[in-house]
């Protein structure tokens, strides 16, 4: 395993993400048209430990709960599991972040979380400062936020030092496809702040692993059967090809190569697992490194499908 140095902690190289783990609003079967449950996950999860990913990246609003509650199931006699989850800010609804924390930590089994998100820019000033007292009191050994723009990062950073506390990460949605928080300065500024930047998405929800096309597209009715339609993933087929050929010299497929390009540019990729297979791939990808040539043409392939898909829930970094 490689490691990626966060405020004085060592931590995996890939975090892996289970935003597809269990069922529920913004849970599996609604987002990606799976339906995992805990007997079919577990050997992903004891593979994954065997190979060194002990960093597992969760929300407690996917599945409402779900997805961590499966997590917990596992990690109850495992001491060295490192967990990153979220509180999601909402509009027009009163929240308690506290609250939100403590069902959290019920549900994964912990005393503390290692890493803990603000999910959104809703209220950036309430909410930074609803988070530092849960920080001073142990509950959260490293804060992060998600989705917000460079702005609201030096906002979150200056509310934080004033009490004498630290941003450790940032994690947007960084791909091949969707590179604004490069355009927009967000990761030399994490680079030049020593704060480490986790990309999600990397593989557009499988729509960059080259196992899908026209002819075997996503299930309708789901959020990525609608953002990479037939028509997309046409679109999509000559970067593919590319990325295969690029795949072939290093002897590996399109997955491994769309993470260690994510690697190359300084990031933390999150990779949703729910296949041993897909293990498989991000060890592949940690002792992967691309050379200059392979990372330009993989970044002009991805320019020239012209093809850039926000989600729902995210505004523009630029």
């Amino acid at each position: 395993m490689k490691y990626v140095t966060m405020k004085n902690s060592q931590i995996p190289a890939i975090a892996l993400g289970i935003w597809s783990w269990g069922t529920g609003v913004n849970g599996g079967d609604r987002v990606f048209g799976n339906n995992y449950n805990a007997e079919d996950l577990r050997p992903v999860y004891q593979k994954a430990i065997k190979h060194g990913f002990t960093l597992w990246d969760t929300a407690a609003v996917y599945g409402y709960g779900a997805s961590e509650t499966i997590l917990g199931q596992f990690i109850k006699e495992e001491q060295d599991i490192l967990i990153s989850t979220k509180f999601t800010p909402f509009d027009g609804q009163e929240q308690n972040m506290r609250k939100s924390l403590n069902e959290s930590m019920e549900r994964l089994g912990k005393q503390e979380i290692d890493l803990y998100w603000i999910h959104n820019p809703r209220n950036v000033e309430k909410w930074t400062q609803e988070i530092i007292p849960l920080a001073k009191e142990n509950k959260i050994k490293h804060i992060g936020v998600s989705n917000h723009n460079l702005d609201e990062l030096k906002l979150v950073v200056s509310i934080l030092e004033k009490e004498g506390l630290e941003l450790s990460a940032v994690q947007n949605h960084y791909s091949l496809l969707y590179r604004e928080s490069e355009e927009a300065g967000i990761i030399d500024w994490c680079n030049q702040n020593q704060i480490v930047f986790f990309s999600y998405m990397v593989l557009e929800q499988g729509a960059l692993t080259g196992k899908y096309n026209a002819n075997h597209p996503f299930k309708s009715n789901t959020r990525r059967g609608e953002a990479f339609n037939i028509d997309t993933l046409k679109k999509l087929q000559d970067l593919i090809e590319v990325m295969g050929e690029i795949g072939d010299k290093y002897k590996v497929g399109q997955a491994p190569i769309a993470m260690a390009w994510a690697i190359a540019k300084g990031t933390v990729p999150i990779i949703g697992v729910t296949k041993e297979a897909q293990i498989d791939d991000a060890l592949a990808a940690i002792h992967l490194e691309l050379e200059v040539k392979d990372i330009h043409a993989l970044e002009e392939a991805a320019m020239e499908t012209g093809i850039s898909i926000r989600g729902a829930w995210e505004k523009s970094m630029l």
